[in-house]
């Protein structure tokens, strides 16, 4: 058995509902300030050509395409590096502003660089692929207007797997301490916090050395406030804050579970690499996390680990989750922009290309909605995956993440923040008006 048919909603509506929560969506060919297609080319050139990818490190989703592209076209080689996720998004303006740009680059946050000129528009590549054949949604998160707000404009990243983010559970854990499955409410998914914290399990496996309790953080947050209001923030529309008494809720929940010992110890210590070891290996009874993480917890766990999207605060509330594309830009400096919009192409388009970004990533592959989603073994976290993301795609909305609204706001006020929230060092009230501060500190500049 297989996936159900009914995941190719998935293809259809990869982006998974963002229209709920987004900027309206835009006609490519109308909006793009860029050149024709004609000016570039769709044919894979048959000269050697080393390609240079500028990555995040801990998710080789791309690197492992890049050798299945070498593998298929022998002329084409890769050189990469990669950098932790604050770090990139730190060092990416300078990077692609240098005379040796990369190829690619792995950027969530993209409304600066496309402002600043850093990036290449990919309209005329839409247009000569035809990737007009994409459902508009998939593409929306990426398209950056002539003033910088998201949502629609020129296209200026395409996405690698498209992800949606919950929560892992232990389910071993869960047995052993009677809860019988995953919670339906906020209220209920503390009270599990409660019983396996009683019963001496950790509640919650989390990294925060890099402000990972933006997970959980958001994950409330989504839940107390209007979707629209986040995504408002997250894409820089006027007037829009996260200083608000949703967000303060959140992390008033956030801080009285880390009150109540639900976080390690270290947690402000540990990171993304450590929280996977120790939550594969027992410890924790949940971890929020994204779909990118289900095809190595299922190798390491087995039929021990499920996967469940954050409850709402009220019993039947609709399904909101926080996810996007992993976006992917080309540096207006890079030297072989065909070459890197031709692999971009085949990431999407290309049957073994699709199949490994499901396997590796558990996130759904995008690319044209005629295309179907690649079979995975039935009962596998993988499918656990997809299957939420098909829920949100039917009758749930998608919220970018906080951490991308500018480049600087997750390592300079999300990071500092949470780490000094969960330290019990500021009030919730102080942590996200530091936030807010910070994002306005980087519109300005």
């Amino acid at each position: 058995m297989t996936v159900p048919r009914s995941l190719a909603a998935i293809a259809v509506t990869t982006s998974l509902a963002l229209t709920a929560c987004s900027a309206p969506g835009s006609d490519p060919a109308a909006e793009s300030n860029a050149s024709s297609s004609a000016d570039v080319s769709t044919e894979l050139t048959d000269e050697d050509v080393t390609l240079d990818l500028y990555l995040e490190t801990g998710f080789p989703i791309v690197e492992e395409l890049s050798k299945e592209f070498t593998k298929q076209h022998p002329n084409i080689t890769f050189d990469i590096r990669s950098d932790q996720f604050a770090t990139l998004t730190e060092n990416a303006p300078r990077v692609m502003a240098g005379d040796n740009a990369p190829d690619l680059i792995r950027l969530p946050t993209i409304s600066d660089s496309a402002a600043d000129g850093l990036l290449l528009d990919l309209d005329p590549y839409a247009e000569a692929f035809g990737w007009d054949s994409f459902p508009a949604s998939q593409l929306e998160q990426m398209r950056v207007d002539d003033d910088g707000t998201r949502g629609s404009g020129a296209l200026y990243a395409l996405g690698v797997g498209y992800s949606v983010t919950g929560v892992y559970y232990n389910k071993a854990i869960a047995e052993q301490v009677g809860i019988d499955g995953p919670p339906a409410t906020v209220e209920e998914l503390e009270a599990d916090m409660a019983t396996a914290k009683a019963a001496g399990q950790l509640p919650i496996q989390q990294f925060n050395d890099i402000g990972g309790a933006a997970f959980p953080f958001q994950a409330l947050l989504n839940q107390y406030a209007d979707p629209s209001e986040v995504s408002d923030w997250i894409f820089q529309k006027d007037g829009a804050t996260i200083d608000t008494p949703a967000a303060v809720e959140a992390a008033t929940d956030l801080a009285d579970w880390a009150d109540k010992g639900y976080f390690a110890d270290d947690v402000n210590s540990v990171d993304y690499t450590t929280m996977v070891g120790r939550f594969s290996k027992g410890d924790g009874l949940f971890m929020f996390d994204g779909d990118w993480e289900s095809a190595n917890l299922d190798k390491t766990m087995g039929e021990d680990v499920g996967f469940f999207l954050m409850p709402p605060a009220e019993a039947g509330g609709t399904p909101v989750a926080m996810g996007a594309p992993n976006t992917y830009v080309v540096p207006a400096k890079s030297e072989h922009p065909d070459e890197i919009a031709y692999f971009l192409n085949w990431i999407h388009t290309d049957e073994t290309a699709r199949q490994i970004v499901v396997e590796d990533s558990g996130a759904a592959p995008g690319g044209p909605s005629s295309l179907p989603v690649p079979e995975v073994p039935a009962g596998s976290l993988t499918e656990q995956t997809l299957n939420a993301a098909a829920t949100i795609g039917e009758s749930g909305v998608l919220v970018d993440f906080v951490a991308n609204a500018t480049s600087g706001v997750y390592a300079n006020g999300i990071r500092p923040e949470l780490q000094s929230l969960l330290d019990g060092r500021i009030s919730p009230e102080e942590a996200v008006a530091g936030i807010q501060s910070q994002y306005e500190s980087d519109l300005s500049s």
